[in-house]
């Protein structure tokens, strides 16, 4: 009997927030009808069409409810009431200024659009890079909270969020989630303590969840695995993305697993880059997935990861499967030949290549033949090449140099930090003279002496709109610089530094070239020999 009287007596209360989704859809559909109706309000102001309407009011009921929701866990007041009236109070505060805001005519309408442009990019990262506090977030950002803004794309890059600012974003890309297209998160949180950047990232990756992007850029902010784990809920929302951005983020093995795991819809993708990471064999083999699965895949880079043997081989198979495949940067990595052989393999089946990176991939001969060979035969358009620094000898010339001369619309050519020496470099002077497009031409540091300097010299200084000529560091004589200056007397801009050629030098075995030692007349002797030689003769 007592446990009733005491039950009937019982306060009885309900809880206000937050309120229910389909609570919140209400308030939205009644916005609306309230933006896109006739009323003494919008014949004083504006009459919206229906989908100017939605997606304002869209707008509208998530910035009023993340402001009420950020003022109710700062100051919970039991069941909310104060919550609920501070959404109302936004709504009808943020649905007003929408009203005013609009023209009133399609002439008014007119004017405005001719003499403001619109704006699409929202971006902070110019200027010194620094922490932003809560009270300068809310300045700086403040465009991004007038109604009707057509930002589509936000760079918060170059400044160091902490969780005061971050707290004021983040009803902002509420806000902004459904316009959005490109965000550019690079570099967002420098100076950090891992905790705190870790929750900012929870943060901003919360309030971008479901949007629809088209572009993201994580870069530069040493994420690891955890910090890859931070953005998942964003991530494993994307359906849409087109280009994905994570160089310099610390991608270790089991950062590369995470980003495999959490990036399930990569259908669209075109843009991938990777460099500067810790990836390895392990991590690459991981990345090799997100490879297969982006058929449309256009520009992909892996440089600098720390890839050997067996994630190079992982990748140049996962890389068949991309044919559309424009632009390929494998730098510096240890691929080797089995690599390179595997990475041939994938590069028979570009035609569309126009720009492949290769440089400092510890080739060697048969690794540079074998990509070389398979060049030759597809990627017509291939506009530059780069096989730098990969201990290529002058007996692999005649393959490379038939690659090349199939290469017509060849604009820039690497071949530098190699051992071609004047052998091999005559042999490519004389294809590059067939290369109408030709800019630059890099042979720096190739045991080049008089001979190979004065012959490459000759075949690029007439050709109409080239620009440069790299060939420092080699072993050309003083009388040869003189040779090649002169030959570039009317065009000295033409000619790179030779600040750090050596005239003394000898062959890594210590060996000086024949025509060294004999003299000036057998490198006149070996110049029109090898200027005869036909592209692809065995030596």
């Amino acid at each position: 009997m007592d446990s009733t009287l005491n039950s009937e007596r019982r306060p009885f209360s309900i809880k206000l927030w937050p309120p229910s989704q389909n609570t919140r859809q209400v308030l939205v559909d009644r916005m609306i009808n309230n933006l896109s109706t006739k009323s003494l309000f919008t014949e004083k102001y504006a009459l919206l069409s229906r989908e100017e309407a939605e997606q304002n009011a869209k707008r509208i009921e998530d910035v009023a409810f993340a402001t009420a929701d950020q003022n109710y866990e700062k100051k919970p007041d039991g069941d909310g009431s104060s919550a609920v009236q501070l959404y109302a109070r936004e709504c009808s505060k943020l649905l007003m200024e929408v009203l005013k805001k609009k023209p009133r005519s399609k002439e008014d309408s007119k004017v405005t659009s001719d003499t403001t442009p619109t704006q699409t990019l929202f971006d902070i990262s110019k200027g010194v890079r620094a922490f932003i506090a809560a009270e300068e977030a809310e300045k700086l950002l403040k465009p991004l909270t007038e109604p009707g803004n057509t930002y589509t794309k936000i760079c918060f890059s170059n400044r160091s969020f902490g969780l005061g600012a971050a707290h004021v974003v983040e009803p902002i890309l509420v806000s902004l989630k459904n316009q959005l297209k490109e965000v550019d998160l690079s570099d967002f949180i420098a100076g950090r303590p891992e905790a705190e950047a870790l929750e900012v990232m929870n943060i901003f990756a919360a309030a971008l969840e479901g949007s629809a992007l088209e572009s993201l850029d994580l870069s530069n902010n040493a994420l690891g695995e955890k910090g890859v784990r931070a953005f998942g809920a964003l991530l494993k929302s994307q359906s849409c993305l087109e280009e994905l951005y994570l160089i310099n983020d610390g991608i270790s093995e089991e950062a590369a697993r995470a980003v495999c795991e959490l990036i399930p819809s990569t259908e669209k993708l075109r843009v991938l880059h990777f460099h500067n990471n810790m990836t390895g064999d392990e991590g690459a083999i991981a990345i090799s997935e997100v490879v297969k699965r982006s058929p449309l895949l256009e520009d992909f880079r892996c440089s600098s990861t720390r890839v050997g043997s067996e994630g190079g081989i992982a990748l140049s198979e996962a890389l068949e499967t991309c044919t559309h495949l424009k632009k390929l940067d494998l730098r510096d990595n240890m691929f080797g030949v089995e690599g390179g052989v595997a990475l041939s393999k994938a590069l028979s089946k570009h035609e569309s290549l126009k720009e492949v990176y290769l440089s400092y991939l510890n080739l060697e001969d048969e690794g540079a033949v074998a990509i070389a060979n398979a060049l030759k035969e597809s990627a017509p358009s291939l506009e530059v090449l780069d096989i730098a620094g990969n201990e290529i000898k002058a007996k692999s010339v005649p393959a490379i140099a038939a690659c090349i001369a199939a290469k017509t619309l060849l604009t820039k050519l690497n071949l530098g930090e190699n051992e071609l020496k004047d052998e091999g470099t005559i042999q490519i002077s004389k294809v590059l003279e067939g290369l109408p497009q030709l800019k630059e031409v890099d042979m720096n540091t190739n045991l080049i002496r008089r001979a190979g300097a004065r012959v490459l010299a000759q075949a690029l200084v007439q050709k109409p709109g080239f620009k440069l000529l790299n060939i420092n560091g080699n072993f050309i004589s003083d009388e040869g610089i003189d040779e090649v200056k002169d030959t570039f007397k009317k065009s000295p801009d033409m000619l790179g530094s030779l600040d750090e050629n050596d005239p003394e030098g000898e062959d890594d075995d210590g060996d000086d070239d024949k025509e060294s030692e004999k003299g000036e007349g057998n490198e006149d002797e070996l110049e029109s020999k090898l200027k005869n030689l036909e592209v692809g003769q065995e030596e």
